[in-house]
């Protein structure tokens, strides 16, 4: 395994046999919690909390420091692995003291080498890797009291020493439904990519909806990037063959009415405006919800809302809500998604993107946040007279580049967000600005304890067209129609007076076939997609 080495002028720190110092040793349990929540340290440069050392730390002969980095620096995910490496370089270069070696090693030829080699150079801490396999092997085969700051957000890797950095999602979750509750959302679904994560964040919105009073009235999942799987979830999830049956009907006995029955001049001008009305539209009824929840990213989200207006859930229908994943996607620009809201980490520092972008050529991306964040924080454990576990898991968190953000014994994170609103128009408007502290609770679930979440079928009663028309009394029984899509998954018991006859709706679970419904065939849409480099766990 090749070992890359950052800058020329620290090559003579490279001494074989130097070991770094073992002082720090952690139990990430045991000094937990002993300290009060306070002020967040900042990481950025130039702040007062980020001493690089004592004076004896940069001269000739000091005791070297070592922290190794695990990124792949070739392959597929280079682009994201140098970006990474980058802003680490950055970090180093700005706040390292001169006694302080960081190696390089690429994990996208041969991951287990790369792991060998970085613990053979016996660092004080790792920074890295990406992907959840990876900090799930590095965890198995490290010392327990060896930190490592890795980028994976998947809470099954991390954990004995294993740290993540990145956004976890199930933080962005309980923000974005925590949001909900207070634009009075009461019921609402769930459609998420059909992928260990998608169903991990189903599982947190479930939890979410639980701790905030909330109703989740269906949950569906797509396979990701598929426009038919995307098509027939949006076509389950909007009630479409039920609210199509149940304006067929409607629109049948009004017309059997009119044309079959004696009226008077007002009967027939009620029934005729009804008529003209309800033909203006191809679904009848209400939906069982009042917001949907999307839990993918922002491409396939933009597929899925078209289809879903499409088969007749407009913006008076139901409100939309998503996750980070819409960051950088052309949703922002799609003029029917406005006013949608989603969970999103604060801007990053001007004066961070500037120096990135000269020392890069390129605007950061979130990554290379968490990149930069990593270093400065791993330096400052290095450095810092306290134990490792009581430096990293500081109670009162750091603030970086991209926000707040405590680490867990767990290995977990939190992070704090802000919400944030699509105008339509390219922009994008912060509705709710991030925690700046930790002082009050920014979280109530406990990520580690979160399950993955099932398919759920639409809660609803159904639809009867009887509801939506106003017709003659006279002429009700004779025209009397059946509920279309009744489906009830949670049932509520609901006392029977004595003594009162009960008329329950028709179960009709059949396939609703309707000859004046031929739905126009959308396997010709088209969409682009941006090019982007995408990291799955």
């Amino acid at each position: 395994m090749h070992m890359n080495k950052i800058f020329g002028f620290l090559a003579m720190l490279f001494i074989a046999g130097c070991a770094g110092d073992t002082s720090h040793q952690a139990d990430w349990f045991s000094e937990y919690g002993t300290l009060e929540t306070g002020t967040p340290i900042q990481m950025q440069y130039g702040s007062p909390d980020m001493q690089p050392g004592t004076p004896s730390d940069n001269l000739v002969g000091a005791p070297v420091h070592r922290m190794a980095v695990l990124l792949p620096l070739t392959g597929d995910n280079a682009t994201t692995g140098n970006a990474i490496r980058t802003s680490i370089e950055t970090a180093v270069l700005q706040n390292a003291p001169q006694n302080l070696s960081v190696a390089f090693y690429d994990t996208a030829a041969d991951d287990a080498s790369a792991m060998n080699d970085a613990l053979m150079g016996n660092p004080e801490i790792i920074v890295g890797p990406i992907f959840s396999t990876d900090a799930h092997t590095l965890r198995n085969i490290k010392p327990e009291t060896l930190p490592v700051l890795s980028f994976t957000s998947d809470a099954t890797a991390v954990g004995d020493g294993v740290m993540s950095m990145a956004l976890m999602p199930t933080n962005s979750t309980e923000a974005i439904v925590r949001e909900m509750q207070t634009d009075g959302i009461t019921n609402f679904i769930i459609l998420a990519p059909d992928t260990s994560s998608g169903h991990l964040m189903a599982g947190t919105a479930v939890g979410a909806a639980e701790t905030y009073g909330m109703q989740i009235n269906g949950i569906f999942y797509y396979t990701e990037n598929d426009t038919e799987s995307i098509k027939n979830t949006a076509i389950s999830a909007s009630m479409n063959a039920a609210r199509t049956a149940a304006n067929t009907r409607a629109k049948t006995v009004l017309s059997d009415i009119l044309t079959s029955e004696r009226l008077t001049a007002i009967e027939k001008s009620s029934l005729t405006i009804q008529l003209d009305k309800i033909s203006k539209s191809d679904t009848l009824g209400k939906l069982p919800y009042n917001a949907i929840l999307f839990l993918g990213n922002g491409n396939d989200t933009e597929t899925l809302a078209s289809f879903l207006r499409y088969y007749g859930v407009n913006a008076r229908d139901a409100r939309f809500y998503g996750t980070p994943l819409w960051d950088g996607s052309d949703i922002t620009t799609d003029i029917t998604m406005s006013g949608a809201k989603y969970a999103a980490l604060p801007e990053m520092p001007t004066s961070f993107s500037a120096l990135y972008e000269r020392m890069a050529g390129t605007i950061p991306n979130r990554m290379a946040g968490f990149g930069y964040d990593a270093a400065n924080m791993a330096i400052g454990m290095i450095y810092s007279p306290k134990s490792d576990a009581a430096y990293l898991l500081d109670p009162s968190g750091y603030i970086g580049v991209n926000g707040l953000v405590r680490l867990k014994p767990t290995g977990e994170n939190e992070r704090g967000l802000r919400i944030v609103q699509l105008m339509g128009d390219g922009t994008i408007q912060t509705v709710r600005n991030a925690p700046t502290n930790f002082m009050t609770p920014i979280y109530n679930l406990e990520q580690h304890k979160i399950k993955p979440a099932a398919s759920m079928e639409l809660e609803t009663t159904g639809i009867d067209p009887d509801d939506y028309i106003n017709i003659p009394q006279r002429l009700r029984d004779k025209y009397a129609s059946e509920t279309y899509g009744a489906h009830i998954t949670m049932p509520t018991p609901t006392p029977i007076p004595e003594n009162t006859i009960t008329i329950l709706p028709e179960d009709d679970s059949d396939i609703i076939i309707s000859p004046d419904f031929e739905p126009v065939a959308l396997e010709s849409v088209n969409r682009t997609y941006i090019d982007s480099v995408e990291i799955e766990e």
